[in-house]
């Protein structure tokens, strides 16, 4: 008996093969390992299960790689006696979490498709998931980037935007990548979940630029709760506290509706505000929820895109934390 032939299978599979060896496609594993994105999306919701932080950490840990020299995954390597990654770089250390996620979603690949998919690919997927599982956009993502073969502390400690930076600094970090002021916008709102540390704000509740006064802009209902979360002693400040309190762990455009309302915990965020360019888009995002998930999902994708490695350069970690040893 004759066997019926899919033209749209052959069709992909050499669409596929024809792309392996040079830029990004979204069939790249579509016959090399064809449930590749349905592995990370149950890693990433079990994961969540645990522990809701996890979806604003992948989103995170995703943004601090492609950074840094690119999407290459050179924040997942650790420190050996002869490398020192950037795990430990000021805006990591102590700071930045979901490694563990990582290594048991590559882990789980490993056993189903060996030495084929990298671990940059599975963090973008992985940051992917953990939007749309806390309820927000879903976007395309091509794959095929290859993981670097070094790591850069100095530019992790320079070249991340800061919370402390003005905001003409965070537009020129992002402008050096290629993105634009709608995609600071955008990709801002990417703290309508997670949580962050006292010291990344307690300045604008006590001593706002040495005036010993409360940071005006702060909605002074606010800034009367933070206190009672942050007092002004030194031990209070790895507290942690929602970046978002109207909707912590839900993804949604209720991070622009508190910027309008003087409610951004950030100084970095609230910042938007003060640029009629920027405030503009955050009124709109305010009001329409749907064009705040359009521009994001169009700003993950070009952030995803940053100095990808594809082809034979570079490799395919076996574990995301170490380089293959030959």
């Amino acid at each position: 008996m004759s066997q019926k032939i899919n033209i749209s299978t052959i069709f992909l599979f050499f669409l596929s093969f024809h792309f392996a060896n040079g830029q990004l496609n979204y069939y790249y594993y579509y016959a090399s390992c064809p449930n590749l994105e349905m592995i990370v999306k149950y890693g990433v919701w079990a994961a969540m299960r645990n522990d809701t932080r996890v979806a604003a950490s992948l989103l995170r840990l995703h943004f601090h790689d492609c950074f840094v020299n690119g999407c290459e995954g050179s924040v997942l390597l650790d420190d050996t006696e002869t490398f020192k990654g950037e795990k430990n770089a000021f805006p990591n250390r102590n700071s930045v979490r979901g490694y563990e996620v990582i290594d048991n979603i590559k882990a789980d690949v490993e056993r189903v498709c060996p030495w084929t998919v990298s671990c940059v690919d599975i963090l973008a997927l992985a940051a992917r998931e953990a939007v749309a599982l806390s309820g927000g956009p879903n976007w395309p993502i091509a794959l095929g980037r290859r993981d670097g073969l070094t790591a850069n502390l100095k530019a992790a400690n320079t070249n991340l935007p800061s919370p402390f930076e003005s905001l003409a600094v965070i537009a020129a970090k992002f402008a050096a990548v290629g993105l634009d002021l709608r995609d600071v916008v955008a990709l801002s709102g990417a703290h309508t979940i997670g949580l962050a540390q006292c010291f990344t704000f307690k300045h604008r509740l006590f001593d706002f630029r040495g005036t010993g006064q409360p940071d005006p802009k702060l909605d002074s209902s606010l800034a009367s709760s933070l206190k009672t979360a942050c007092p002004n002693v030194d031990n209070s400040n790895t507290n942690l506290n929602s970046l978002d309190m109207v909707t912590t762990y839900m993804f949604d455009n209720a991070y622009y509706r508190n910027l309008v309302n003087n409610a951004g915990l950030l100084e970095s965020d609230q910042a938007l505000m003060s640029d009629p360019r920027t405030a503009s888009m955050v009124n709109d995002y305010s009001m329409y929820p749907y064009l705040f998930y359009r521009d994001f999902s169009t700003s993950m994708v070009k952030l995803g895109n940053i100095g990808v490695i594809t082809g034979l350069n570079g490799e395919v970690r076996k574990k995301c934390g170490e380089m293959n040893h030959y």
